[in-house]
């Protein structure tokens, strides 16, 4: 008699109910999109920069910066 059955229903394991709800609005979203066109279907997408603005003016300050201080010390 071999134990693989057994063995392999304990590995099971139940869905909790937040994956069943997350399946359910996957399965909703997917059954929309049958029949309709890829054109239809695609949303526009926000374009958002791959760094906070706070960071990209640090980096110019770095990058700039030393130039304009040197600049404020030859004329005064």
């Amino acid at each position: 008699m071999s134990l693989l059955p057994l063995q392999s229903l304990l590995l099971v394991q139940a869905q909790t109910l937040q994956q069943r709800r997350a399946n359910e609005k996957y399965a909703r979203q997917e059954a929309a999109k049958r029949g309709k066109p890829e054109s239809a279907i695609k949303q526009k997408q926000k374009f958002s920069p791959p760094i906070s603005p706070l960071w990209i003016g640090v980096l110019v300050f770095v990058l700039c910066g030393g130039i304009i201080f040197e600049l404020l010390r030859l004329f005064f």
